[in-house]
């Protein structure tokens, strides 16, 4: 945020507030991976006991 004069704000406390948010986007961003990750492994593991069960017998 800039200040009186236009000058952008560099207090400690803003760039602490600016970590912080960068911070919590990156923990969302590691959540929603390891989600897709999970929900990806869960349809393979599906795909694959269908096809076994649905193996011909010889």
């Amino acid at each position: 945020m800039p200040d009186e004069e236009g000058r952008p704000d560099n207090s400690q406390e803003a760039l602490d507030k600016r970590r912080l948010a960068e911070e919590t986007r990156n923990e969302r961003k590691v959540w929603y991976f390891l989600a897709y990750f999970l929900f990806g492994i869960h349809i393979v593991a599906f795909v694959m006991i269908y096809a076994v069960m649905h193996a011909p017998n010889k």
